[in-house]
């Protein structure tokens, strides 16, 4: 995969001005790595890293005896398949939008990002088919997105040529001679990338998710990288050192892909690195063991009034603490896990922690394939405001752990349209639409949902509503992107939570259920939501005799209390269709 060709040569260029160019580039080459040919030339290099920097510094950019080079992957055409590299992605381009424009032509199987020295992002991307990634490449190559021109070249596809029946044996050994596959050539501690990073591995194993000092992390890289690489070797484990990402911040994630053996053995091997640091430098009394839980499965940790971490606490004589539900907003899903003891007793607690937690993700994957999610009708991957190295619901939801459709899901039954009311300030509605109305276009059409501004009441209203149609999922992926646009734009603080006012209607006839026995299924509501809902009590029905019930929270918060209201309207109406059936059978048998 590192071999590059380098094109539009002058006849009388030599290997020496090929060495001096590479060299003023700080590219690393010699007399080996270079085979000079009449007009072009090919030239090796270590590692995939390297030779992304010789195309992107190179290409179009550098002059040899007055002409300009080209530079990309050797790539000969029988080995062409469907696999593809685009660069000069917008780094913090978030991943639902680079899924949407590549699903544009075609079926895509598999997303990497490749970890590169450079200030855009880089994937490697598996089509299904050759005519897929060949279409691809012509319709993506120079595409302009956020002021940042796509490179897209191909790359060897080492399965997709083997598994050719017309490769032959040249094809075979140029493909094993090719490099490496993607997960083998990435590095042990990937840097980050914006919203891209670590987007999409396959994963179906949960990871094992930490929270390291910042102080710590280059005492866990180590000298050269030879500290991360021996826990990597030890514990056969990929092991991903966010450092990039939240720069400045005292806490840095660490996310580990093994086996349940394999993650509790490298933890072990970092936590004695942090402590062994902390009692050098003196730094720190004492390092707690931090773990990152996905919400959705921290509730299964804790159990019936604590007992299950209650648990965990007395045999292992830890003492656990989890950070706050009200911690939790669109960008921070995660709650963090604090256990505190000695290394070998927070170990312990790791190994029983995430016995937990793997139980609660498999439960949902099966879940999930019966077509049932943490929050029902919805796909959690769908908006990509996960965290990027947890890969929630991964093994339901495809190979690349994004939206996909469940195996059970029959074509013929269309999702029911839900209409949704969602109020933001009045001020935002400019960016919400856009220039000539480009974003709520792009937002309508990702999310699959009709979006609508509603006109305002009065011209100093201070809120305007936006009517959002479509199926859950469309309505996760709609509400979310609006949620998220309010806080890009600044309309709330950096230390606000943005919370926003829904209304959705509700049959008359669940009105009284919504509510509960002495306000007891609204208040329990409320309670597992986080979310406020009211039930105006003084509401006349309208003409189709539904009545409104507002929710005001932030995003998590107000998805679940909508998934559970509309869970008690099915039960209504499922009830309701009993009854007409229950009805209608004596008739039949008086017949």
């Amino acid at each position: 995969m590192n071999k590059l060709y380098v094109g539009n040569l002058s006849p009388s260029v030599t290997v020496e001005d090929l060495k001096r160019l590479f060299g003023e580039r700080q590219l690393p080459v010699s007399d080996r790595t270079v085979l000079l040919k009449s007009g072009y030339a090919f030239v090796d290099f270590p590692d995939q890293k390297w030779a992304i920097k010789a195309i992107e510094t190179l290409s179009g950019k550098a002059e040899l005896h007055g002409k300009v080079i080209e530079v990309d992957y050797s790539v000969p055409k029988k080995l062409r398949s469907r696999k593809i590299q685009i660069r000069n992605i917008p780094p913090h381009l978030q991943w639902e939008v680079l899924d949407s424009l590549l699903s544009q032509y075609g079926s895509v199987e598999n997303v990497e990002q490749v970890n590169a020295d450079s200030d855009t992002a880089v994937v490697n991307v598996t089509y299904a088919s050759k005519e897929e990634a060949k279409e691809a490449i012509e319709k993506l190559t120079g595409h302009s997105l956020e002021d940042h021109s796509f490179s897209v070249s191909y790359i060897l596809d080492v399965e997709g040529s083997e598994n050719e029946s017309d490769s032959g044996p040249q094809a075979q050994r140029g493909a094993s001679r090719g490099g490496r596959g993607m997960r083998e050539s990435d590095s042990a501690h990937s840097g980050a990338m914006g919203g891209l990073q670590g987007a999409h591995h396959t994963h179906h194993e949960l990871p094992l998710r930490l929270l390291v000092p910042t102080q710590f992390v280059g005492a866990i890289i180590g000298k050269e990288g030879l500290t991360i690489k021996n826990i990597t070797k030890q514990s056969q484990s990929k092991v991903d050192i966010h450092r990039k990402e939240n720069a400045g911040a005292a806490e840095k994630p660490i996310t580990i892909h093994s086996s349940p053996e394999g993650c509790s053995h490298a933890c072990r091997m970092i936590l004695e690195v942090m402590e062994k640091e902390a009692t050098d430098t003196k730094t720190a009394e004492e390092v707690p063991l931090k773990i990152l839980a996905h919400n959705s499965l921290v509730g299964r940790l804790i159990g019936k009034e604590g007992r299950n971490l209650k648990k965990i606490e007395q045999d292992t004589g830890t003492k656990i603490t989890i950070s706050p539900l009200q911690d939790l907003t669109i960008y921070n899903p995660e709650r963090t896990i604090t256990v505190k003891g000695g290394v070998e007793e927070c170990c312990n607690a790791e190994v029983e922690i995430m016995k937990k937690l793997r139980e609660g993700y498999e439960n949902d994957v099966a879940a999930l394939n019966l077509q049932t999610a943490l929050i029902p009708g919805l796909n959690l991957n769908a908006l990509g405001i996960f965290s990027p190295a947890l890969p929630v619901l991964s093994s339901a939801t495809g190979p690349r752990g994004v939206t996909s459709v469940p195996s059970t899901y029959n074509p013929l039954l269309a999702p029911e349209q839900e209409v949704v009311y969602l109020f933001i300030p009045t001020q935002a509605v400019g960016a919400l639409i856009g220039k000539k109305g480009q974003h709520i276009k792009e937002l309508a059409r990702f999310a699959g949902a009709s979006i609508k501004i509603a006109p305002s009441d009065s011209p100093d209203a201070p809120e305007r509503m936006v009517i959002i149609t479509g199926p859950p999922e469309a309505q996760f992926k709609a509400q979310g992107r609006i949620y998220r646009k309010l806080k890009e734009e600044n309309f709330f603080t950096a230390k606000e939570e943005v919370k926003l006012e829904t209304h959705i209607k509700v049959p008359a006839a669940a009105a009284g259920r919504v509510i509960g026995k002495g306000g007891k299924t609204v208040n329990e509501l409320q309670n597992l939501t986080s979310a406020e809902v009211i039930v105006p009590r003084d509401q006349t029905p309208d003409e189709n005799d539904e009545v409104f019930v507002k929710i005001i929270g932030h995003f998590f918060a107000s998805q679940t209390a909508q998934r559970k209201i509309r869970e008690i309207i099915q039960q209504v109406k499922q009830q309701q269709q009993k009854n007409q059936q229950g009805a209608a059978t004596p008739s039949q048998h008086t017949k």
